[in-house]
């Protein structure tokens, strides 16, 4: 089968590499769609941690059951997806009901090879049903998933200002989910085109670019003095994160889903007397998945609204290095199979 293969930061390799053969408690899955990520693009870029070279990116996958081992209810041919952090069952975070921060956890496309490829072998209790729906949908169940999971950790409740930083595939999905579950969003990016598409597309309230406006300023009048009770980062950019800490209201919760490979700094005094919650968000759960999809699947979410570039897997060597430039105006850029 047809490969295509990270080998060093900035380079990509076309390979043939053996079709897998089904494994006990495993499925194969023929690939149809990949949906990039931040994770492929700074793992490209040489900046993604917990990643080793050579690599097979790819864990936004929509795909066609082939066969499996132990996968009761699944039929050949059928649209799935997976959730793709395989986890030990074992440790102290599965026994608790927190496989997707799993001790020893293998990320697929990350710590174990992913889907740029036309076939793959997963867990076969990773697998979800497709349920209906399309391939490009079932594509970014996972990186809507990570979002949703953001927004549980942050418990978000009806009518609180959530102040969501940055503004891409990850930050655009928690606008949703915060949105869904009653909050009232400040979207904040320093790309005016991504902030456009946050008010034209996904109707968020209001916007923020701290290149251009005084961001406490404005988060005071947007609030009327209180400062957001939420907090979510979706930049993975040490500054952002830091400054994050700023815009907090007295008692808010902070969470991290961006990830950076630097230090947290913050003024101990500033965060100490706000009482701050902070938590990190890592991965996300069967229940995020099937939130996600049952959103889809009631109209609350629109995945297609998040594709602007397509290309086909041959193509994808030539084409990846310009999705890492912002005047090319990626959202979510989709690989068919």
């Amino acid at each position: 089968m047809k490969t295509l293969i990270c080998t060093t930061p900035g380079q990509f390799e076309y390979a043939e590499r053996e079709k897998p053969v089904l494994e006990k408690d495993h499925s194969i899955l023929k690939i149809r769609r990949i949906g990039i990520c931040g994770t492929d693009l700074h793992a490209f870029e040489g900046t993604q941690p917990y990643f080793a070279y050579p690599r097979v990116l790819g864990h936004e996958l929509a795909a066609e059951f082939v066969e499996g081992n132990n996968a009761e209810g699944f039929t050949p041919g059928e649209l799935v997806t997976f959730i793709p952090y395989f986890h030990c069952g074992e440790c102290i975070a599965c026994r608790s009901g927190k496989p997707n921060c799993c001790s020893s956890i293998k990320v697929c496309g990350v710590h174990v090879d992913g889907g740029m490829a036309e076939y793959l072998s997963v867990p076969s209790h990773s697998l979800l049903h497709g349920e209906g729906l399309s391939e490009d949908e079932l594509a970014l169940v996972e990186p809507l998933a990570i979002g949703a999971h953001g927004v549980r950790r942050a418990d978000v409740k009806e009518g609180e200002f959530v102040l969501v930083i940055g503004a891409g595939p990850i930050g655009l999905g928690i606008m949703e989910f915060a949105r869904i579950a009653g909050g009232r969003v400040i979207a904040m990016d320093i790309n005016d085109h991504r902030l456009s598409f946050c008010q034209e597309k996904l109707s968020v309230e209001y916007t923020i670019n701290p290149l251009k406006d005084d961001v406490n300023a404005k988060l005071s009048e947007i609030t009327n003095g209180d400062f957001p009770t939420v907090v979510i980062d979706a930049t993975g950019s040490q500054k952002a994160i830091n400054s994050g800490f700023l815009y907090m209201a007295h008692g808010a919760r902070y969470v991290l889903v961006g990830l950076q490979k630097g230090e947290l700094i913050v003024s101990h005094p500033e965060f100490h007397k706000r009482e701050a919650t902070l938590m990190s968000s890592r991965n996300a759960t069967r229940e995020d998945f099937r939130h996600v999809i049952s959103c889809m699947k009631q109209g609350l979410v629109k995945p297609a609204t998040y594709i602007t570039h397509r290309v086909q897997f041959d193509q994808v060597k030539d084409e990846f290095e310009s999705w890492l430039k912002p005047e090319t105006g990626v959202i979510k850029a989709i690989i068919e199979m």
